[in-house]
Formats: C-alpha cells, sequence, structure tokens
C-alpha cells in the first residue's frame, strides 16, 4: 500500500456516484476539497462519519471546501446510504477500485486477529492546485468535520 503523502499531486479520475454520473478529478480543478475513504455505507463507524460531515457541511463550505465520500460499495448501496441520511455531497462507488488504489487506501488490514485487505479510513485535504496539503490518518468519525477545519 504507497499511501500518498502531503505535497503529492491528486490523481486523476473518472468513477460513477450513487446516481451513476461520472465524477472526475478535472470536476474539482482550481478548488478546494476533500477525498474521504470509508470502509463501508451504512456500518456504525461509517454512519456516524457522514453524518458529522453532514452536519458541519455548511461550516466547511464556508471554509471553501468541496466533499467526496469514496467506497468500494454499489451506487445503488451508495444511493441508499446518501438518501437514508440526506447527505449533501457525492458518494463515490468505487466498486473496480480505481481511486482507492490510486489514493494508496486499499491494502492489508488488521481486525480481531485476522489480516485481510480493505479499505483504510484516510482524508485527504486537498488545495486549489490539485496538491493534498493534508491528510489525516486518525479519523474521529464523531468530530470529523472539525479535524478538516482544524
Amino acid at each position: 500500500m504507497n499511501t500518498l503523502q502531503v505535497g503529492d499531486k491528486a490523481p486523476n479520475f473518472k468513477v460513477n456516484d450513487q446516481n451513476g454520473n461520472t465524477i472526475s478529478s478535472d470536476d474539482y480543478k482550481g478548488k478546494k476539497w476533500v477525498v474521504f475513504f470509508y470502509p463501508k455505507a451504512s456500518t456504525p463507524g461509517c454512519t456516524a462519519e457522514v453524518c458529522n460531515l453532514r452536519d458541519n457541511y455548511q461550516e466547511l463550505q464556508d471554509q471553501g471546501y468541496e466533499l467526496l465520500g469514496v467506497s468500494a460499495d454499489s451506487e445503488k448501496r451508495q444511493l441508499n446510504f446518501k438518501e437514508k441520511y440526506k447527505l449533501p455531497f457525492p458518494l463515490l462507488a468505487d466498486e473496480d477500485k480505481e481511486v482507492l488504489n490510486a489514493f494508496g487506501v486499499w491494502g492489508p488490514k488488521k481486525f480481531m486477529g485476522r489480516t485481510f485487505d480493505g479499505i483504510h479510513r484516510k482524508t485527504f485535504v486537498i488545495n486549489e492546485k490539485g496538491i493534498i496539503d493534508r491528510v489525516i490518518d486518525k479519523v474521529k468519525t464523531k468530530d470529523h468535520a472539525a479535524q478538516i477545519l482544524d
């Protein structure tokens, strides 16, 4: 797993969102944006994280940030997640792991003594020039917006 670091250029990608619309890294040129990766839609930690971002979305936008959530869930699962929790930002259905691998967040994880491949919960804050300004490795799911706004 080769995770992108501060100073790296955000990778180019084109992946469908929850509605089947193509979302591209080019859509964010000249903008400050946040790409947050989460393991699985509708699980407790991921739900806490997206709801915290939703509840602080206006403040994030006031600071100039666009948000983009990414997991390997299907478009249908992402759509259900977005609708159930009334999320105001797109969720990418990265089933082929194009974005996950490009950012380096897919790799070995340990849980209850077992090792398996999965998504590492990480967030990347990207500036208007497409350069990663910050990487948040230890995401606090219930207080994630504050970490971004910090």
